[in-house]
């Protein structure tokens, strides 16, 4: 089988800089409709890898992002979501961009390029093999993530990936691929577009579908979260009262006291 880049496929769409502002709004919302339909067709592939994920996670280990560019820097930002959601320490899922901190805003000549750098900067981090690690790359052509999933193969580790190309050389390397396939861009190439959409929602539903699986969630609530600011703060305080039949001052008075919302609710409800 050839593998085609349809990511990279000409755009169906013609003479956009002549195009009236309201017809390139409009073009550009149909073409993300086609995405949530493509991470349905994915929904086995994810069920595989957040599984992996969750019984890796429950003898201890870590999830780990790996990517370049745009596929980076939605896996560093999923990555930094966890802790303040589901209160998980900071260092339970990690997100790791090809260059160094400093790409995640400025592009870093090269970088993704480099075969080898993603084992050196997951070594850094100490992996171990109960630790994940899954690679994001839109084209799935991704040096840089390639070869650290090889590595991480080679290392008896559990490998991922999402990319937006069937039958990638990412796809074949990842024990676990998951291909959200979208089809050309508006913009030719431009895969920050429709593939980087594909790729944020499915990194959604493995942090939160993992993050349910190993019990940070309750009924329906984050009770869990950091309270890190007032709106968080009047969040928990509601949270209490859905749950323990008191008062706003009262709910206030104990999740001050106890500092987490799960910790008054298991005190009050037992």
């Amino acid at each position: 089988m050839t593998f085609i880049k349809t990511t990279e496929q000409h755009s169906k769409y013609e003479h956009l800089e002549k195009m009236p502002l309201s017809d390139l709004l409009y073009n550009i919302n149909q073409e993300d409709k086609i995405v949530p339909l493509a991470v349905e067709n994915a929904l086995p592939q994810i069920d595989s890898l957040v599984a992996a994920i969750v019984t890796k996670m429950k003898r201890g280990g870590r999830l780990f992002y790996i990517g370049a560019g745009t596929s980076g820097r939605l896996g560093i930002l999923d990555a930094s979501e966890c802790p303040p959601t589901f209160g998980v320490k900071f260092d339970l899922v990690i997100g790791i961009i090809a260059g160094g901190d400093s790409a995640i805003r400025k592009a870093v000549e090269n970088a993704e390029d480099n075969f080898t750098q993603a084992w050196l900067d997951l070594k850094e981090h100490n992996i171990k093999e109960n630790d994940v690690v899954v690679g994001i790359a839109a084209s799935g052509t991704t040096p840089y993530v390639i070869g650290g999933l090889e590595q991480c193969n080679k290392n008896n580790i559990v490998t991922g990936c999402i990319t937006c190309n069937a039958g990638s050389p990412l796809s074949l390397t990842a024990k676990f691929p998951i291909e959200v396939v979208v089809g050309a861009e508006f913009v030719t190439g431009s895969s920050r577009m429709k593939a980087g959409t594909a790729q944020k929602l499915v990194l959604n539903m493995i942090s939160t579908a993992a993050m349910i699986q190993l019990g940070k969630v309750k009924g329906n609530k984050m009770v869990d979260m950091q309270l890190s600011n007032s709106k968080l703060v009047d969040r928990g305080v509601k949270m209490i009262m859905g749950e323990v039949p008191i008062s706003y001052q009262e709910a206030s008075v104990l999740l001050e006291k106890e500092g987490s919302v799960r910790k008054v609710i298991d005190i009050y409800t037992k």
